[in-house]
């Protein structure tokens, strides 16, 4: 298993030559996803979605890696251009890059469409929809697991007081639970589909209750 760092590089390194940029982007995207107000959007989180695309079948497994490392790079609970940030700072990146213009463009698109999971989606886009399901995974994870990202992403919203943030909460909980699709990939919708429903209703009921 690599490092975090070795994977960086072994995805970077064949397309960035200025080892330099290559460190230097690592140390700035470690820096911002160990942030003190990053509980759930982490490094952890950066591994759990690479870990499990090595096992989907992508066509540009380069270009969906690339859109992981950058998706959560501008993370500001209170703002609502963190996507689009996050993908700016990609192609500042890439910019340097030999990977082709609509590569670099097609990382940007990936990483903008994990801003709202409940949109329809292009259907025969294996890339994007293997990316997106491995995003929202966790949603399908162990109760116990489950409860912790929840909470995780609470203490992420910790500037925001249970008045307004219980009213946010429920009213994405209630959008993912009526969305007909969860999970696009035949292979995730089997394995997580159901218990992300069950997750997602029990954190629910917790706020309807008055909160976690």
């Amino acid at each position: 298993m690599y490092t975090l760092a070795a994977r960086w590089h072994h995805l970077t390194a064949p397309l960035v030559a200025d080892a330099a940029l290559r460190e230097t982007t690592f140390q700035e995207l470690a820096t911002a996803y160990q942030a003190s107000g990053r509980h759930y959007h982490t490094l952890q989180h950066i591994e759990n979605l690479l870990n499990r695309l090595e096992r989907a079948p992508l066509q540009d497994a380069g270009v969906v890696q690339l859109a992981v490392w950058f998706h959560d790079a501008v993370y500001n609970p209170l703002k609502s251009d963190n996507e689009a940030r996050s993908a700016a700072q990609a192609l500042a990146f890439l910019q340097a890059s030999t990977l082709e213009p609509a590569r670099q463009q097609r990382v940007a698109f990936l990483i903008e469409r994990t801003q709202d999971h409940t949109q329809p989606q292009p259907l025969d886009d294996v890339d994007l929809l293997s990316f997106l399901d491995a995003d929202l995974s966790v949603l399908g994870a162990s109760e116990a697991d489950y409860w912790t990202y929840a909470r995780q992403v609470r203490r992420e919203y910790r500037l925001v007081p249970d008045l307004l943030y219980r009213p946010g909460r429920r009213k994405i909980l209630a959008k993912m639970l009526a969305a007909p699709v969860l999970y696009h990939t035949p292979a995730m919708r089997q394995e997580l589909d159901a218990a992300a429903r069950r997750n997602l209703q029990a954190e629910l009921n917790a706020w309807e209750r008055g909160g976690l």
